[in-house]
């Protein structure tokens, strides 16, 4: 059943610059909800109301907005305490939610994996926690529909301890499950396969890009956070080097704490990642700020050290000139099968740039790693000289002193 759903937002001197484009984006959210907007309420304040978010003045016509609609939901973009929510709903007698719980829900929706369903349990704990508003709390408005799925769904009981008791049990589970993805993570940077991560504004099109990269099949649709347990696929360049692909979850204007802080194991995974392809829709009005988005959580998850190139996505939706605001970049359309090609051919030039160059000599012996090192390596060329009896290997690698012979200094070009 899709609900019917009122928007409310406040324009305030703090947000007024991605104001309009965070209400489309709420509306949007909804929708990858399940819900339907039938009506939005904004408004203009210098900051907003303590107790309503809108002043009691809004609250009255919210309330007839609601009922002139048939509304079922509210939904608010800012984030409300639990006084907060029990006055509104007071009012207006329907369920009210607010942008946190609503992400929290789509979260829900998607979260596939154990470790994904545990870790949107945990932030929805986490989010739950500081509004339990005493004891004897109401809980009878988690009775279904947006902003109650997944794991927040069970009877849970408003006991503070109780809550905090099964908040450390998920994290003793994610605990040993990270423990597993550490491992994995541990053995791929050993084996020196470079891992290459898919960052991004969500619904920039990274799950499209994986496979028109990889033929990976994952979902992939116009979606906000289509994607959200992270994919890791191996992707062969046209030098034969092996390299690791990895999809994450998209980040977004405003990504609750409680998510980054559950999330925190998935995350890691883009950490360790040796370069970066930052994916942006080239068509979205307020590209602008998500750039700055993405780019604050970098700095944020302390990931800005990390090389980074912009793969700038829909060029085949451009109707206007595009003037590029990221560098190093490249344009493409992840829908058009002839820009897989220049993609590629735009990624290893990026690659070149930020690996070290080498200038080997093998011996015929030592060439039995010679596989090893094409599958880790960028390798440029390499010829046989029959009068030295030895191989010239020119390429680019992430550690060029894994791979050198006992070769002299000297004989070194670079």
């Amino acid at each position: 059943m899709i609900e019917r759903v009122v928007t409310v937002g406040v324009e305030t001197q703090e947000n007024f610059y991605y104001f309009d484009e965070s209400m489309k984006e709420l509306e949007n959210l909804t929708q990858t909800a399940q819900g339907e907007v039938v009506g939005t309420m904004t408004q203009k304040r210098p900051t907003i109301d303590r107790r309503t978010i809108i002043g009691k003045g809004k609250l009255v016509e919210l309330e007839a907005l609601v009922a002139s609609k048939d509304a079922d939901t509210v939904i608010f973009n800012h984030e409300l305490t639990a006084r907060q929510t029990a006055v509104i709903e007071e009012a207006v007698r329907v369920k009210v939610i607010d942008r946190v719980q609503l992400i929290l829900d789509i979260f829900a929706l998607r979260a596939k994996s154990k470790e994904g369903q545990l870790q949107v349990e945990l932030a929805q704990l986490s989010y739950l926690l500081p509004r339990l508003s005493g004891q004897g709390a109401s809980m009878s408005r988690l009775g279904g529909g947006i902003g109650t799925r997944g794991p927040g769904e069970t009877k849970l009981e408003t006991d503070r301890r109780h809550i905090r008791f099964k908040m450390t049990q998920i994290k003793q589970e994610l605990k040993e499950i990270e423990k597993h993805r550490e491992r994995s993570r541990k053995k791929r940077q050993e084996s020196d396969t470079m891992q290459v991560g898919l960052i991004g504004y969500t619904n920039a099109g990274k799950s499209t890009i994986m496979n028109l990269l990889t033929k990976a099949n994952t979902y992939s649709e116009d979606q906000l956070f289509a994607t959200l347990d992270p994919l890791t696929k191996k992707w062969e360049l046209p030098t034969g080097t092996q390299v690791t692909l990895t999809d994450t979850v998209g980040f977004i204007q405003d990504l609750p704490t409680q998510l980054i802080e559950a999330f925190q194991s998935t995350l890691e995974e883009s950490k360790a990642m040796d370069f970066l392809l930052h994916v942006v829709d080239v068509t979205s009005t307020n590209r602008d700020q998500q750039e700055k988005t993405v780019l604050k959580l970098l700095h944020e998850l302390e990931m800005d050290h990390i090389p980074v190139l912009t793969v700038y996505n829909k060029a085949d939706l451009l109707e206007t000139e595009f003037v590029p605001t990221l560098f190093p970049n490249c344009l493409v359309s992840a829908k058009r099968i002839e820009d897989k090609e220049k993609l590629t051919q735009d990624i290893m030039t990026f690659l070149k740039e930020n690996l070290t160059k080498y200038h080997l000599f093998y011996s015929p012996a030592e060439m039995k790693d010679f596989n090893q090192l094409k599958d880790a390596t960028l390798l440029e060329s390499y010829e046989y000289d029959e009068s030295l009896n030895e191989y010239e290997l020119i390429g680019y690698a992430k550690n060029v002193d894994r791979w050198k012979k006992g070769v002299s200094e000297d004989e070194l070009e670079w």
